[in-house]
C-alpha cells in the first residue's frame, strides 16, 4: 500500500531524530488521517534496517489494540501475539497495571520499540504529577525503551494535566508536536472527508412546572437558565426521533451511491442506547446494532460490524478514538459528554475518505452552546469556505392528525418524579463514556469555566479496578520472549 504524502514525511523525520540521538517522537495528526498505518510502516523499517528488536504498542481500548496488532502484521509479514518468536506485542493501556517484571527486564535486554496511541491518555512530567498509566510510562519505559513514537488526533487533556513523554511551549504552554498534519491538511490531500455538522434546535420549547409553563425559542435559552439539564434534552422522544430519522434519510440517500455506508450513534447510557434502539425500529421500521459493556464481546460486534453491510450502530463509549470503521459517514451525537477532546474524537469516525463515490460526512446534535463551539471551530480548520454548519429546526407530523399538519413542539414535563440515577449501573455507563474527556478545556484559554461531571475524581482510581468498559484484558504473553 502506498503511503500517504504526510505519513512518509513523518516517518523520514521520526527516522532522522531517532539516527541524530532523539529517543523520543511525538506526531499530532488528524482523526481519521491514518495514524496507524504511519505507526506500522515505522516500526517496519526498524525492524528490517536492524534498528530494533522488538515493537510494543499501547492504545485507549481493546478494539484499537487489535487493529493495531493486525496493522503491523500485514505491515511487518511477522507476528505480534507476545508469544516466543513475535516481534512484539500490542496491548491497551490498562495492560499496563498488570505488567510484571519480567516483561520490563525486556527493556533492558533488548532494543524496544514503543508506541503510545492516543499517548494523551497518559498524564505526568513527572512521578507527582503523573496518572496511574503515566507513572509506569515514566518509571519502566521513558528512559529504557531505545525508541518511541507517541501519536495523538487531540494535544490536550480535559483535566489540563501534562501528557507524557511531551515538552511544552514555555510563551502558551501549547504542547510541542515533533510532526503536525491537521485537518486543513488532510482535507486539501483528500485525506479525510469535508465534515457537514447539522446541528437541530427548535424555537417552541415548553417546561412544565408544578406552577408554571415557561416556553423558549431555543436550547440555548433553555439551558441558560438551569432548570433542564442537557440530559433531558437528549432524552426527550422528540429529539431523538427527529435527529435519528434526519440522520436516517441522509443515510439512505448516501446508500444509494455507496451500498455498505453505515451511521453511529452515539448514546450516554445503557438504557439510553436501548431507548434509541427501539425509537429507531418503531419509527424508522430499522434494525440497529447496540454495543456496550455489557455485551459479552464488544470488539467482536464492532468487527463484524465494520465488515458487514448492517446501516445502523449505537454505541455508549465503544466507538471513539481510534476505532477504524471506514464507511461510517453518518453519526448522531447524543452524548451527554460536552467536551471539545470527546467532540473531535467522534467527529474523526466518519471522516475516513474511502474508494467510495460518495464521501459525505454528515455529523448530528442538538444546538448545545458548546458543542455548537466546538463545529464552529471545525469550520476554521476547513481550508476553503464551505457550508460547515448548519440548522435545522425540529418539524413531526403526528398520527391522527391532518397529513399536512405539521408541529414543532418540544415539551420538557418537570412535574414527574425522578428516580436518582445512583446505582452501579449509571456509574459503569459514565465509565465507559468518560475515557479521558471528564473537564475539558480548549488547550489554549485555560481561564474558561469547564462543566465537571460528578466522576472526576473517582475515574483513573475505579478505572484499573472495574477494567475500561468491563472489557476482559488481553493476555498477556509478551514476557515469554525474554526465556
Amino acid at each position: 500500500m502506498k503511503l500517504r504524502q504526510w505519513q512518509a514525511e513523518c516517518i523520514d523525520l521520526a527516522l532522522a531524530r531517532y539516527r541524530s540521538g532523539n529517543s523520543h517522537f511525538l506526531a499530532l495528526a488528524t482523526p481519521g488521517a491514518g495514524k496507524t498505518l504511519m505507526a506500522s510502516e515505522l516500526a517496519d523499517q526498524l525492524l528490517k534496517n536492524n534498528l530494533v528488536d522488538l515493537v510494543v504498542c499501547f492504545s485507549p481500548s481493546t478494539i484499537v489494540a487489535m487493529d493495531f496488532s493486525e496493522s503491523l502484521h500485514l505491515r511487518t509479514q511477522e507476528r505480534f501475539d507476545g508469544l516466543i518468536g513475535a516481534k512484539g506485542r500490542s496491548l491497551t493501556y490498562q495492560n499496563l497495571q498488570h505488567l510484571d517484571t519480567s516483561f520490563w527486564h525486556l527493556f533492558e535486554r533488548y532494543r524496544v520499540f514503543v508506541i503510545f496511541d492516543e499517548v494523551h491518555h497518559c498524564a505526568g512530567s513527572n512521578i507527582d504529577n503523573a496518572n496511574a498509566w503515566g507513572e509506569k510510562i515514566i518509571l519502566n519505559i521513558q528512559e529504557k525503551a531505545l525508541f518511541t513514537l507517541a501519536l495523538t488526533g487531540t494535544p490536550w487533556r480535559s483535566d489540563l494535566a501534562p501528557i507524557v513523554l511531551s515538552n511544552y511551549m514555555h510563551s502558551s504552554n501549547k504542547i510541542s508536536c515533533d510532526y503536525i498534519y491537521g485537518l486543513s491538511e488532510a482535507i486539501s490531500a483528500d485525506v479525510c472527508r469535508i465534515p457537514q455538522i447539522i446541528a437541530i434546535d427548535n424555537n417552541n420549547i415548553s417546561v412544565v412546572g408544578i406552577e408554571e409553563t415557561k416556553t423558549f425559542d431555543s436550547f440555548s435559552s433553555l439551558l441558560s437558565q438551569s432548570i433542564t439539564p442537557y440530559q433531558d434534552i437528549i432524552e426527550n422522544e422528540v429529539v431523538i426521533k427527529y435527529v435519528i430519522s434526519s440522520a436516517h434519510k441522509k443515510l439512505s440517500r448516501i446508500r444509494l451511491i455507496n451500498p455498505d455506508a453505515a451511521g453511529l450513534v452515539v448514546a450516554s447510557s445503557v438504557k439510553h442506547a436501548n431507548q434509541i434502539s427501539q425509537l429507531m425500529k418503531v419509527s424508522l421500521n430499522e434494525a440497529s446494532i447496540v454495543v456496550t459493556y455489557k455485551e459479552k464481546c464488544p470488539a467482536d460486534i464492532i468487527q463484524t460490524f465494520k465488515a458487514a453491510k448492517s446501516k445502523w450502530i449505537i454505541s455508549v463509549g465503544m466507538i471513539s478514538e481510534g476505532t477504524n470503521i471506514p464507511r461510517l459517514q453518518v453519526c448522531c451525537h447524543l452524548s451527554n459528554i460536552k467536551t471539545e477532546m470527546h467532540f473531535r474524537q467522534i467527529l474523526g469516525r466518519i471522516l475516513r475518505i474511502t474508494g467510495s463515490k460518495n464521501q459525505e460526512a454528515v455529523f448530528y446534535m442538538p444546538a448545545e452552546p458548546k458543542l455548537l463551539e466546538y463545529a464552529y471551530r471545525v469550520k476554521q480548520d476547513v481550508p476553503f469556505e464551505a457550508d460547515v454548519v448548519k440548522f435545522e429546526k425540529i418539524e413531526y407530523e403526528v398520527q391522527g392528525q391532518a397529513l399536512d399538519k405539521k408541529l414543532n413542539s418540544v415539551t420538557f414535563d418537570t412535574t414527574r418524579s425522578v428516580t436518582p440515577k445512583i446505582g452501579i449501573d449509571y456509574i459503569f455507563d459514565q465509565l465507559e463514556c468518560m475515557d479521558d474527556v471528564i473537564k475539558q478545556s480548549n488547550y489554549s484559554n485555560k481561564n474558561e469555566i469547564f462543566e465537571e461531571h460528578f466522576l472526576t475524581h473517582s475515574y483513573e482510581q475505579t478505572i484499573n479496578i472495574y477494567g475500561r468498559f468491563k472489557q476482559e484484558s488481553i493476555a498477556l504473553g509478551l514476557s515469554e520472549l525474554g526465556e
